[in-house]
């Protein structure tokens, strides 16, 4: 219960405020009985008497129930100290913990932003690039350049400087795209760009309505146009290659015209002009460089000849000058053969001499030189 006095570290309940009250109302009363009355009445004052002895009773009672109360409240407030010591622990921990979280999350947060803005970025600058190509394609002139510009880096890629020229002009007066000069008196295969934009949107655009048979006829009609222009213009007998190159600058468009067209693409064959798009053209510049090739190596096969029979000459020599090599190795093998025998007949004859008496006469000594000797002369003139 919560002190209603309080007053010089003595706080007061509301039930031990009333309880003293009490206590100082009779005490009150009985002073004034006692002052009423003046006389002095046995059975009063014993009354009194017991009522006093009630009175320190209670004093006491509420001394006790007061330090109880003391008691009780002083562990009341250890124990809640202690538990708001617990919950602010875990109270700061958990603050700890969150704001840990808050920066993880926070610095994810960022990462990401950071990603998103430079995604954005390449978002921004593709957009800027596909309206620099579309505005590219719009153009007709623009979209023609765009085409031979992509032919003629395919070219120069795969094929050698001398291998073509471009906007080479034929001997009817038509200026051609590119020029691949071909072996062997094959002729030069005449290569010419087209990028049929306009009627491809058209056709993309009507895509399951009522003009896409229109746009399709429109496509195949310019397609056709294409392939008769360069037919006309490029095969030029005895001075072009049997084939001419028709080169379309988008894989779309070539899919489109040999997914729903093939009869424009017979037409082109059968007209001598084949249809190439950026992949199949890097095919053909293939083939095209390892015919080259061939006929180079063809070209060169004499050469080759003769150097291969020098060669074989150069062969024979040098077997020859390792078969003297090894004769002398021989002979000089047979020489330190014969010294070694030498080195050891005198090798013998020093053991010899050094085994020799020398506590012997003169004679004997003479004697035994002379014996000594006489075989190594008979063995030197052998």
């Amino acid at each position: 219960m919560d002190p209603l006095l309080s007053y010089q570290g003595i706080e007061l309940t509301l039930v031990e405020l009333c309880l003293w009250a009490a206590l100082l109302l009779l005490g009150i009363l009985i002073t004034l009985l006692l002052a009423r009355r003046g006389a002095k009445n046995p059975v009063l004052e014993q009354q009194l008497t017991d009522m006093a002895q009630q009175q320190a009773a209670l004093q006491g009672r509420l001394a006790q129930f007061a330090d109880d109360s003391a008691q009780r409240e002083t562990l009341f407030r250890e124990s809640l100290d202690t538990r708001l010591s617990k919950v602010s622990e875990t109270v700061g921990r958990s603050i700890v913990e969150t704001q840990e979280r808050n920066s993880q999350n926070l610095k994810q947060l960022h990462e990401r932003l950071a990603l998103i803005d430079r995604a954005q970025k390449n978002i921004e600058t593709l957009s800027g690039e596909v309206s620099g190509l579309q505005s590219l394609l719009s153009n007709k002139q623009s979209r023609g350049a765009f085409g031979e510009k992509q032919m003629q880096d395919l070219i120069e890629n795969y094929l050698p400087p001398n291998a073509y020229s471009f906007q080479h002009t034929l001997s009817n007066g038509k200026r051609v795209d590119a020029l691949i000069h071909m072996p062997n008196d094959q002729g030069d295969v005449a290569i010419d760009s087209k990028f049929p934009m306009e009627a491809w949107r058209r056709l993309t655009d009507a895509d399951n309505t009522d003009g896409s048979v229109q746009a399709g006829r429109d496509f195949a009609r310019d397609m056709l146009v294409h392939i008769k222009a360069v037919a006309e213009k490029y095969l030029i007998f005895g001075e072009t290659h049997d084939i001419a190159l028709l080169f379309l600058p988008s894989e779309a468009v070539y899919a489109e015209l040999h997914a729903n067209f093939p009869l424009v693409v017979e037409q082109g064959f059968a007209q001598k002009v084949m249809i190439v798009s950026p992949t199949t053209f890097m095919a053909t510049l293939h083939t095209m460089r390892a015919v080259m090739k061939d006929a180079a190596m063809r070209e060169q096969a004499h050469i080759i000849q003769r150097e291969v029979g020098m060669m074989a000459k150069d062969v024979t020599l040098l077997d020859d000058r390792v078969a003297k090599l090894q004769s002398h190795f021989n002979q000089t093998g047979e020489d330190i053969r014969k010294i070694r025998i030498s080195t050891e007949k005198i090798t013998k004859r020093a053991d010899k001499i050094e085994s020799l008496d020398v506590a012997g006469s003169e004679a004997d000594s003479a004697s035994n030189v002379t014996e000594f000797v006489k075989p190594s002369l008979k063995d030197n003139r052998s």
